[in-house]
């Protein structure tokens, strides 16, 4: 099987929201038949649904993998589980979200899974990320990000100082 690049969304506004992305982040790097090939800073925003909770610190990683799409769902769901996630409100506070956001090439539509990510075009705290990571990144459909960028509604983000990646032990 030849490795695909995925873009992952990375959020959090609960326990340390940074140090949740810097090891989540540490985590993708070390899930098998998968590389790390960069990471984009950390933003806040505030958060989208419900406005009595903390703001959000949001962020993208551009892996390389050989996992297949639900494979890495799979991967990002059991590391969401280890950093505590607990899903009791749409939209509510999370202590880690990892949304898969762009596979490769592909569309896919299926109960578990969407990709493009839904929501992608319409949330500057995806987008801004992945424009750093890639500018010339487009979806399957030819949109670049970029340009998605561009008609996007300003959440006014406001991009963190850099956070050392602690290690963090995979598993």
């Amino acid at each position: 099987m030849t490795a695909t690049d995925v873009f992952i969304g990375l959020g959090s506004n609960q326990a340390d929201p940074s140090a949740q992305l810097a090891g989540a982040v540490a985590r993708l790097a070390a899930l098998s038949e998968t590389e790390l090939v960069a990471q984009s800073p950390f933003y806040r925003s505030k958060p989208v649904g419900p406005q009595d909770q903390p703001d959000f610190v949001n962020g993208a990683a551009w892996l390389r993998t050989e996992l297949s799409a639900l494979e890495l769902l799979d991967q990002l769901q059991a590391i969401e589980q280890a950093h505590g996630r607990e899903r009791i409100q749409h939209w509510g506070p999370r202590t880690l979200d990892l949304d898969l956001l762009l596979y490769g090439n592909e569309t896919i539509a299926s109960e578990r899974l969407t990709v493009p990510h839904a929501e992608l075009a319409n949330r500057d705290f995806v987008l801004q990320p992945l424009l750093d990571l890639e500018p010339g990144l487009a979806l399957p459909d030819g949109r670049t990000i970029a340009q998605l960028r561009q008609r996007c509604p300003d959440n006014n983000l406001q991009k963190l100082n850099p956070v050392e990646r602690a290690p963090f032990p995979p598993g």
